[in-house]
């Protein structure tokens, strides 16, 4: 049996500071077909490759760490250019993991508390290697 991974959905207090931070950050976009509105029960971001990223308001507040996270590669900085860029759009540093070699990841949480990881770039890992 076979499945094809349509959406990660986060629960959140409001849909959009996370739709508005994933935005900047990464390459998920609105939907043209489907634009965010206010108003909107929910909102969503949608990567070039078709995976959405849901935002869907709960009454609850986070209470643990999440089960399930996003860990993210750099496209055009470097992992610690990233990690800089994140902290100014509202990220909070949650563990740093980054080891003396250059190697390890920073755990961030987005302005709702959702963790994620940033990893070295694929730039960094190549110069690594050599």
């Amino acid at each position: 049996m076979t499945v094809h991974v349509h959406s990660i959905t986060f629960d959140c207090h409001r849909w959009e500071p996370l739709v508005e931070f994933w935005a900047a950050v990464s390459d998920f976009a609105e939907d043209p077909q489907n634009p965010n509105n206010d108003g909107d029960p929910m909102g969503a971001l949608r990567s070039p490759s078709g995976l959405q990223l849901l935002f869907i308001p709960v009454p609850e507040g986070k209470q643990v760490k999440n089960r399930v996270h996003l860990d993210v590669v750099p496209v055009d900085q470097t992992r610690d250019e990233q990690v800089a860029a994140v902290l100014e759009l509202g990220a909070t540093q949650v563990a740093d993991h980054r080891r003396p070699d250059g190697s390890g990841w920073v755990v961030l949480a987005d302005p709702e508390g959702n963790e994620f990881c940033i990893e070295r770039s694929q730039a960094e890992r190549d110069a690594a290697a050599t």
